[in-house]
């Protein structure tokens, strides 16, 4: 009997924040790069109707005939929905403007919250050999940011270094709480990962202090820096690992996926 919770499925991690320009996109594609720098092969669910995941890993607009609104709300084979990037190892399940319409469309569908999961821990999934599946929610707690939830393994959370960031934190803290009661109880926090960082301004350090205080061990080791080049990579469609390797914002997103295998290793192997 097929059990969706095998090592056979690939590390599921929902890449969270309500809270809109915190770097999720960012993270989402530059981790997913990084895996693949260390022998993973990964897969990136772009489930934000903006599709800036699949703008920043070159999949253009006319390219997204089947998307995760055809994936979630259609009968559409996994098959028929991941497409390859420029970089080897790296896949997408592109997103676009279609996706803005699937939480009312959701609503109604009694099995609304289970979606999601229902794809990407099939007994298809195990056949592509994907190591990790990156979501990149939108900045939103609906009914799509729910579906991630439930069908990831864990949350990682980018948290912008910035004033009021941890304002929010505890509405999405308590959504995952939910998650956990009612649909998905193994759902753990992957961990919270500070984003936009810079040395150089005070403000900067306190909210590190701040987060580390308050949220403990859960606060990833690696802070990502405010960088000029993982602003620039998005651009030239690539992540910034392939666009500029020896950049502050590449070093520091290969030590994260570093932290990240290091906490999935013994699931994975």
């Amino acid at each position: 009997m097929y059990n969706p919770d095998s090592s056979l499925v690939p590390r599921i991690i929902a890449v969270a924040n309500q809270k809109g320009g915190v770097g999720k996109t960012t993270t989402a594609i530059n981790l997913g790069a990084a895996l693949v720098e260390q022998g993973r092969k990964v897969l990136v669910v772009d489930l934000d109707p903006q599709g800036n995941a699949s703008t920043g890993l070159g999949i253009a607009n006319e390219d997204r005939k089947v998307t995760t609104y055809d994936l979630i709300l259609d009968d559409v084979e996994l098959d028929d929905v991941i497409q390859p990037t420029s970089i080897s190892n790296l896949h997408i399940v592109p997103a676009n403007v279609d996706l803005a319409s699937a939480d009312l469309e959701l609503v109604s569908n009694g099995n609304r919250v289970q979606m999601l999961r229902d794809k990407l821990r099939s007994p298809q999934m195990a056949d592509f050999g994907f190591d990790f599946v990156l979501i990149d929610c939108p900045p939103s707690l609906s009914l799509l940011t729910v579906n991630a939830m439930v069908a990831a393994h864990s949350v990682l959370v980018p948290l912008q270094s910035e004033f009021f960031a941890l304002e929010g934190l505890s509405q999405l803290m308590m959504t995952i709480r939910e998650v956990r009661q009612t649909a998905n109880d193994k759902l753990r926090i992957e961990g919270i990962v500070l984003t936009m960082f810079d040395t150089r301004n005070n403000l900067s350090q306190q909210v590190e202090q701040d987060a580390r205080d308050y949220l403990g061990d859960m606060v990833f080791h690696t802070i990502v820096p405010r960088n000029v080049r993982v602003s620039e990579a998005p651009s030239f469609a690539m992540p910034v690992l392939n666009f500029d390797p020896t950049s502050k914002g590449a070093m520091a997103y290969r030590a994260l996926a570093e932290e990240v295998l290091k906490k999935n290793e013994p699931a994975i192997a």
